[in-house]
């Protein structure tokens, strides 16, 4: 055994950090240790997975009618730079620490404990919320698959809508499915989600293939249309810039494509979710790099392809609402394939679900081995080699969230939880690199310190573009966070006991 002793943590009280050595170590132990088997198409199917969702079949036309027109293949260019640059910094400290937790792990190495704490809790609510939503959403379509097929479900279990409460059944049988998959072992939940993101893909493909042969050139006059100001919104529901400094966002226009890049963003959020399962990728420094920007990339190319063939099928102002993609072209007289984007959709929204839930069980196992969170959610299962007290609990929790209500009043949370996190994951490559610069990295984020300001910078302009009353939700929630590291987390740190 090597008498070479690693760093000791820096800083004390709320601010000490877990040096990346002894974060490695941890992952060694065999009680806490979880297998590796994924390799970079594991991880960049992941990633594809997660991403490709609803956003590819409803945001691209809603935002094209509302927000930029077709224009709006632009937005999904600058959405995705802005997501490049916070791709570039987490995949430096993946490289770097291929330990379980992503955001939060990265946090603990670079800007501290309190801040890690932070950045975890955070990501618990994100993947939770994102996952629940993304359930209930995959339970409408699977009903209006049914619904043509002549079956229903009764009302009492077809969930909430308006006023009306209801338990949605199918979104609590999809959540308990997964979990039980996730439970049997992270490479069969990347194998089901092969099968999804094929399936899902191909379809993405003949959209793009068969709506290029019934595009109209004059459909993209003008491409860029003029500005026009955005109904004034007022109290809590306006943006928080507006109230700040009185900035209002205009729809269309130059402008009007940021306005839309702060929207279809959301369509990309889950890339970050590869770091997550670093620990279970076999070789994490080549591969997890390669999966968190081939997945951004492959699904950048397919965004601003579809919004291309949309606004091209049919003009921008006459584009639907609600599923603009398959009513484009059942204004061409093509059904079938409206048909097949709904199948799609449905099939797509599997995957989704199934990897912010592998996330989030990840940042909360990290958590618990870190002594935050009780020790007992960190045992990895002796036979699948997975997580599997914290995956059940959470999987039960999310299950419920799904069956008893709608939430899309809190799926804005999902947004600024993100958002938030790569804030927090571009400031700690700095920090890093200034305490720590002998640490080998197999991928060193290009252009140290300007590009991790610059994704900070973006990445704030889209939080300040978001309701107040999304800011005032999600301080309740951290506030609940500094309440319970408090309580608890302090108290039974690891790292707080090693000192």
């Amino acid at each position: 055994m090597s008498t070479q002793h690693a760093p000791e943590p820096v800083g004390e009280g709320l601010f000490r950090t877990k040096g990346v050595e002894q974060s490695i170590r941890d992952t060694e132990d065999p009680e806490f240790a979880l297998r590796k088997s994924l390799s970079a198409l594991d991880l960049t199917v992941f990633g594809v997975g997660v991403i490709i969702g609803t956003g590819i079949f409803v945001l691209t036309g809603v935002v094209a009618r509302e927000n930029a027109g077709p224009a709006t293949a632009l937005a999904f260019v600058v959405s995705g730079v802005v997501c490049g640059l916070a791709a570039l910094c987490y995949a430096e400290f993946a490289s770097t620490v291929p330990v379980a937790g992503s955001a939060y792990t990265f946090a603990y190495a670079s800007l501290g404990e309190l801040p890690a704490w932070i950045i975890g809790w955070d990501l618990v609510l994100e993947l939770a919320l994102g996952c629940a939503v993304v359930a209930v959403g995959w339970s409408g379509y699977v009903r209006l698959l049914l619904s043509n097929a002549g079956l229903s479900l009764p009302e009492p279990l077809s969930g909430t809508h308006g006023d009306r409460f209801g338990f949605d059944l199918l979104a609590f049988i999809l959540v308990l499915a997964l979990t039980a998959v996730l439970v049997a072992g992270v490479k069969l939940s990347s194998r089901v989600t092969a099968v999804v993101v094929a399936v899902k893909v191909t379809v993405v493909l003949i959209v793009i293939v068969v709506g290029a042969f019934f595009i109209t050139a004059s459909n993209y006059q003008p491409f860029i249309p003029p500005a026009e100001p955005r109904p004034a919104a007022g109290g809590l529901t306006a943006p928080l810039i507006q109230l700040i400094v009185g900035y209002t966002p205009t729809d269309f226009g130059v402008m009007g494509i940021f306005t839309a890049a702060a929207v279809v963003f959301f369509a990309f959020i889950g890339f970050d979710i590869v770091a997550t399962v670093a620990e279970e990728t076999v070789r994490p420094q080549r591969d997890v790099p390669r999966g968190i920007l081939g997945s951004l990339f492959i699904c950048t190319v397919l965004y601003v392809a579809v919004s291309l063939v949309v606004t091209g099928m049919q003009h921008y102002t006459q584009l639907s609402v609600d599923a603009p993609l398959a009513d484009a072209f059942k204004s061409v007289g093509h059904p079938f394939w409206a048909g097949l984007i709904s199948f799609g959709a449905a099939v797509g929204l599997t995957s989704v679900c199934m990897i912010l839930l592998l996330g989030q069980t990840r940042v909360f196992f990290a958590m618990s081995r870190d002594g935050l969170l009780p020790r007992t959610f960190s045992q990895v299962h002796p036979r699948f080699g997975t997580p599997y007290r914290s995956t059940v609990l959470l999987g039960l929790v999310v299950a419920v969230v799904a069956g008893l209500t709608s939430i899309q009043e809190l799926a804005e949370l999902v947004n600024i939880g993100t958002l938030f996190a790569f804030v927090v994951v571009a400031a700690g490559v700095i920090l890093l690199r200034r305490r720590r610069p002998e640490l080998p990295r197999s991928f060193r984020t290009p252009f140290v310190p300007y590009l991790p300001v610059a994704s900070m910078l973006a990445s704030l302009w889209l939080m300040l573009n978001l309701p107040a009353e999304t800011w005032l939700r999600f301080g309740i929630w951290m506030a609940v966070g500094l309440v319970l590291y408090a309580l608890y987390g302090r108290g039974h740190s690891r790292l707080g006991a090693s000192h």
